[in-house]
């Protein structure tokens, strides 16, 4: 428990720097008189602008401030603090490292004591958004980026570029203009291309569009997203597209290179959206004919009330940038000019939130921020007027009252009659009539069959109030295999419809049957099985709701689990119990996620319902507090059970989910002792809920209120989730019919993006294998394997064989610990493994400390396998000489090895775990030829040396002489040296007296390793990840000893 606090201290210091460091350093960068802004120079930023650049925009900016408080009469002192990253680990250079840059950032401010008045934060939305979700910020920020909605309507937050909320608000309205001299039509659809390689502000204003849950998306009743070129000209040609508006982002040139050389379609418009770029402006600056059928979303130009050295600079590339910094920096002098001039405190919560609904004096003129915080930039829409190819407005869009004004009167368009084409491609009157026809006869066809099913559901309804349902066991079955376990049963319908009987009194409520509702699981009646009574009731083949919210592959949250299915998910629930309550049943006493069940319609319905006089009640997460303080059931009990379902479905995690407690029996036993002024309940934060979301977060919150009284009744519930349902669909202006439509597209759509996956996934899978078995078989043998089943035994009249084994290896563990001897060899031969990728070998085996490798077989190389593995050797013996053991420092490693060429036998032994083993008096010679080598040398046979002379390679060597082999005989065997014309840093071997002395004092120089290694504090190596698995190899990890009990995490 101490570590575990310890550990949540030292998280809260380093990750939430806002609630530690902000009231001690303002006392030195923000008071009396000084005042500094702290400027984060990221090397991940939005655009590619040079610091420099950046640093002296902020300068620049400071010569106005000091200007104007000079002017004003305070005489304070106003400066920049510029804070740099190291550039050692966040080198990317865009926004995918700039979330660690600038936590990493926040936290050097926090070390040196830098933070000044203001922060200039970074300008990467995944960058900003991560401060303000693992820190608390209690001073101002101001972006010069940040565009994504995750970052709209933070409190102290200020952006001087436009957000991605902005364009969305411009998009929407003018869709929706139809009364202007040349839009006559509404648009309620568009397509958005989006590839993935936009720069930062595209991307974000693009995914804004795209996410289904943004402002754009639900005011739209069709919107695809166009991922590939190929698909865009597809559209751009107009085949079989759905909408004629079509919203891109980026350059002129841009759309050039997506649309080719193809020839676009007469209807088609393109908004291109291009907002910091003065290029359309420009004297002279006439538009190409691809230009044509796009309109241009920009700023309005704006002309510089400064004449200075910078001035001309910030018209460069990314000018924008740049200026916003400089307003940046002007938007803080403003700020603490009038703080000053009020007497106020510049550290204070106010000044935080002051940075919002105000107009300052800017660079470039007056500077307006909305009430979020967010620059008020006028936009404007351009054409390409066929007359004077132009780039003239078309609209102008004043952010700040959200209101578009059209500019031109007559303008000369392309489309035919200079006006905008209808959103719907070839959208005419006989195409409606048909409609309208086709409609209402679907509609009077609905009509006939429900009230056929409403007259066969009476009828069934009223024989099943008058007779109990007796099954008999001979009409019962068990499910096949491949549809669910065996414990589950259906019924033979045909055989059952003529076996229906009086039932004798039994443990079961004739009630049960009397329940018949669309969202309770049906009650067929009873059956006798093996001297046991067993109720039969309704099969719902999707299982519990509980398994289907865990399953987010067959049910992705972005095309089947949205928020629309959600509330239909709770509104399932609600209509359910609604009808338990007010029929004989009462209470279910019992109700959680897994006693919702789903049929395979989607539709939820409740089950185990009318047991409480079998079962008794029992304690869980969804267990009401008053039940858990007594057990009983009631139905206000009911509406608490719920409101903890209702979480579930609306955040999709664990039961009764929050972040301060994982432990089930601690979270009932602080629901069942928790006072009545702050209940334990879990999460459910209606801060990071939107509009539409916010009642059903009231109701849910309602319904786990401690006071039961205080609880609403299913009824209410009922009625609630029906207008919310009904107000939802009102908002899409979508039909029940346009919305099965919808979701068959979105079920049909996910089917093929599971089916991708689920392929990707296989070929991971069975790449992966294979790499593992080509690291434990020869390749060859692998393949024989897979094609054949078997591998065949082979004989090879000609490999080398190579052996090799650490000297001392017994003492070494002798005095090691099982996890440094399992280090030592990880080490040692993860090295020899590198050097054999480099050769024609084949590892066979390392047994202790011994490694074994040959060449010539499975594939057969000539004369090449003496070649090889002398080469590998020599790389062996050169590494060997560099190598020292990390846990003994300063102790000499010697190996010996030994070579030997001739004859072997081959194959693949056993089943599990199979081996592909060699046989033969080679193996055994180069066995010997280790044992009887001395350290630090290649101990070769004759036969090797005669097939290393046939070749063109000219090793060196020396006659050992006459050595006794066991099983052989003597020999003349030689030592291998070298190469000629190639140097080896191959190490020096002992004398005969240094060896000997090695032997006799090996264990003293051991031990005296171990004391100098306590003394100098070398600590045991933490856990290490060694080659990465998806890189092709297999993926170790190393364990340590520690001298602790905590284990390391």
């Amino acid at each position: 428990m101490k570590t575990s606090l310890l550990s949540l201290a030292a998280w809260l210091l380093l990750f939430q720097p806002g609630r530690t460091f902000w009231a001690s350093q303002t006392r030195k960068n923000c008071h009396n008189g000084n005042y500094h802004i702290s400027v984060l120079m990221m090397n991940n930023s939005a655009y590619k602008e040079p610091l420099e650049n950046l640093r002296d925009a902020v300068n620049e900016g400071l010569v106005i401030v000091r200007e104007r408080l000079s002017e004003a009469g305070l005489n304070v002192t106003v400066n920049a603090t510029f804070m740099y990253s190291d550039g050692l680990i966040h080198e990317s250079g865009d926004c995918r490292s700039s979330t660690c840059e600038g936590l990493d950032l926040l936290r050097e401010i926090t070390r040196e004591h830098n933070m000044g008045c203001v922060l200039m934060g970074p300008s990467c939305t995944y960058s900003t958004f991560q401060m303000y979700l693992d820190t608390q910020l209690s001073y101002p920020m101001i972006s010069a980026g940040s565009f994504g909605l995750s970052c709209d309507y933070k409190e102290t937050l200020t952006r001087v570029l436009p957000p991605a909320r902005k364009l969305m608000y411009f998009l929407v309205d003018f869709w929706k203009v139809n009364d202007a001299p040349f839009k006559i039509f509404s648009w309620n659809s568009s397509y958005v291309y989006k590839n993935g390689s936009e720069p930062e502000d595209c991307f974000w204003y693009l995914n804004a569009l795209e996410a289904s849950v943004s402002y754009f998306s639900e005011m739209l009743s069709f919107k695809d997203v166009l991922r590939r070129r190929e698909q865009f000209q597809e559209i751009l040609s107009g085949l079989n597209r759905k909408s004629n508006v079509i919203v891109m982002c980026g350059t002129p040139e841009s759309f050039q290179n997506v649309k080719g050389d193809l020839k676009v379609a007469e209807d088609t418009v393109v908004i291109l959206v291009d907002l910091f770029s003065n290029h359309y402006f420009e004297d002279g600056v006439t538009a190409p004919e691809y230009m044509n059928n796009v309109l241009v979303l920009t700023l309005a130009p704006q002309n510089s009330s400064s004449n200075t050295s910078f001035s001309e600079r910030v018209t460069a590339e990314r000018s924008d940038f740049s200026l916003a910094y400089l307003e940046g920096t002007l938007l803080f002098g403003h700020m603490l000019k009038i703080f000053l001039e009020n007497g106020e405190n510049i550290t204070s919560s106010k000044f935080a939130r002051a940075f919002r609904n105000l107009t300052f004096q800017g660079f470039s003129g007056p500077v307006t921020l909305d009430d979020s915080g967010d620059i008020d930039n006028p936009m404007c829409l351009l054409y390409v007027s066929m007359e004077t190819r132009k780039y003239e407005v078309l609209m102008a869009y004043d952010t700040h009252k959200n209101k578009t004004i059209p500019m031109a009167t007559n303008p000369n368009f392309i489309w035919k009659d200079h006006r905008l084409p209808n959103d719907v491609p070839g959208l005419g009157p006989q195409v409606l009539m048909i409609a309208v026809f086709t409609l209402a006869g679907i509609v009077v066809l609905l009509l006939l069959i429900a009230l056929l099913v409403l007259r066969k559901y009476r009828r069934d309804n009223e024989l099943r109030q008058k007779k109990w349902s007796h099954i008999p066991p001979e009409s019962i079955f068990p499910l096949e295999t491949n549809e669910t376990n065996h414990i589950s049963l259906k019924i033979d319908d045909d055989r059952r419809r003529d076996t229906i009987q009086r039932l004798r009194q039994c443990k079961y409520d004739k009630k049960l049957l009397q329940s018949d509702y669309y969202n309770l699981t049906k009650f067929y009646g009873t059956v006798k099985l093996d001297t046991r009574i067993f109720g039969v009731v309704e099969y719902c083949e999707r299982g519990s709701l509980r398994e289907v919210l865990n399953d987010t592959i067959s049910y992705p949250d972005g095309t089947f689990m949205d928020w629309e299915f959600k509330i239909s998910v709770l509104y399932d629930v609600a209509k359910g119990m609604s009808y338990l309550h007010s029929s004989k049943i009462e209470v279910h006493g019992r109700l959680k996620s897994t006693k919702c069940v789903v049929d395979s319609r989607m539709v939820v319905k409740i089950t185990d319902f009318g047991c409480n006089s079998i079962l008794p009640p029992k304690k869980d997460l969804w267990t009401a507090p008053e039940h858990l303080r007594q057990a009983g059931i009631s139905q206000k009990g009911d509406v608490y059970s719920f409101g903890i379902i209702a979480q579930e479905i609306i955040l999709r995690k664990e039961t009764f989910y929050t972040q301060s407690c994982r432990d089930q029996k601690e979270k009932i036993f602080r629901v069942e002792n928790s006072d009545g002024l702050k209940p334990f309940r879990p999460d459910l934060l209606l801060e990071t809920a939107d509009e539409k979301e916010l009642e059903v977060y009231l109701l849910v919150k309602s319904c786990w209120e401690e006071d039961p009284e205080k609880r609403p009744d299913f009824k209410k519930i009922e009625s609630t989730l029906a207008k919310i349902f009904g107000l939802f669909h009102d908002q899409k202006n979508e039909s029940y019919m346009d919305t099965l439509i919808r979701r068959l597209q979105l079920y049909s759509r996910n089917l093929e993006h599971l089916v991708e996956e689920r392929t990707q996934l296989y070929k991971a899978e069975r790449d992966r294998a294979d790499r593992l078995n080509f690291m434990l078989l020869p390749r060859l043998v692998v393949k024989s394997l897979k094609e054949k089943g078997i591998v065949e035994p082979e004989l090879y009249e000609e490999v080398t064989i190579y052996f090799s084994d650490i000297v001392g290896f017994t003492t070494i563990c002798k005095y090691s610990t099982p996890m440094e001897v399992v280090d030592m060899l990880n080490d040692i031969y993860k090295s020899f493994d590198q050097i054999v990728d480099h050769h024609d070998v084949y590892k066979v085996e390392t047994i202790g400390d011994a490694y074994v490798v040959a060449s010539g077989l499975p594939m057969r190389n000539g004369n090449r396998h003496a070649v090889d593995i002398s080469k590998m050797a020599l790389d062996i013996l050169s590494f060997m000489g560099t190598f020292e053991l990390e846990h003994l420092p300063g102790l000499p490693v010697w190996i010996r090895i030994g070579v030997h060429s001739g004859p072997c036998a081959a194959g693949v032994v056993g089943i599990k775990m199979p081996r592909y083993c060699l046989f033969g008096d080679t193996v055994n010679t180069a066995s010997r030829m280790e044992s009887t080598g001395l350290p630090l040398r290649i101990h070769m046979s004759s036969s090797t040396i005669a097939i290393l002379k046939r070749t063109d390679c000219q090793f060196l060597y020396e006659v050992r002489g006459e050595t006794y082999l066991k099983g052989r005989g003597t020999e003349t065997t030689y030592w291998l040296t070298g190469m000629k014309d190639q140097e080896y840093n191959l190490p020096t071997p002992p004398t005969a007296e240094n060896q000997q002395r090695l032997q006799a004092e090996f264990a003293d120089m051991i031990i005296s390793s171990l004391q100098k290694r306590d003394a100098s504090g070398t600590k045991s190596r933490r856990p290490t990840r060694v080659a990465s698995y998806k890189k092709g190899s297999l993926e170790y990890l190393q364990l340590n000893n520690s001298d602790h009990e905590n284990t390391y995490f």
